[in-house]
């Protein structure tokens, strides 16, 4: 997939999901300062955090040729709605989810509920599979019920649960790579 940036690298019904411009950095840290969102996310991050968060998820397109996509709506005012996608990451999390690609979703808190989420990250996985076949890996934050029903359905299954450095507990999740190898 070439990284360049001029228009959407997929498309949905509802959705454009675009690579990482320095421009959504600002748009994305309001999005999970917000409360509502945060509550999931380990808390209220400071732009310092989300900036690092921001450039791992871009860095990895550059080293890995997959990462986080920033999500708008097709037909809609440009705005930032969430971002998605699938990234490379070392969490300190254990051998058997550190140095795996990591699936993730964060909308804002007036676009969850619409099925964004799942629509956004089946065009992923749609794309991700046909490219890597890979296993890929995720985490929720205990409580976070429509994640765990996102994830349910996308094919994730729990593996065990896990303590984040912040002392967040999570669930680490596995999703099998469409070959099944």
């Amino acid at each position: 997939m070439d990284t360049a940036s001029g228009e959407p690298r997929l498309l949905t019904e509802r959705l454009e999901l675009w690579l990482p411009q320095v421009e959504d950095l600002q748009p994305l840290y309001d999005i999970v300062s917000n409360e509502q969102t945060a509550r999931y996310l380990g808390g209220v991050s400071s732009m310092a955090d989300q900036f690092m968060r921001f450039m791992r998820n871009a860095g990895s397109w550059h080293l890995y040729g997959y990462g986080m996509f920033m999500v708008r709506e097709r037909g809609g005012d440009g705005s930032l709605i969430g971002n998605c996608g699938i990234f490379h990451s070392i969490r300190g999390l254990g051998s058997d989810f550190d140095d795996r690609a990591e699936a993730g979703w964060i909308f804002g808190e007036g676009c969850t509920g619409k099925g964004y989420g799942g629509e956004a990250m089946r065009a992923v996985f749609d794309w991700f599979d046909a490219e890597f076949d890979r296993e890929v890996v995720c985490l929720i934050a205990t409580g976070n019920a429509p994640s765990f029903s996102l994830a349910g359905k996308l094919g994730f299954a729990p593996m065990r649960d896990a303590q984040m450095p912040d002392g967040d507990t999570v669930t680490l999740l596995r999703r099998p790579p469409p070959s099944g190898v």
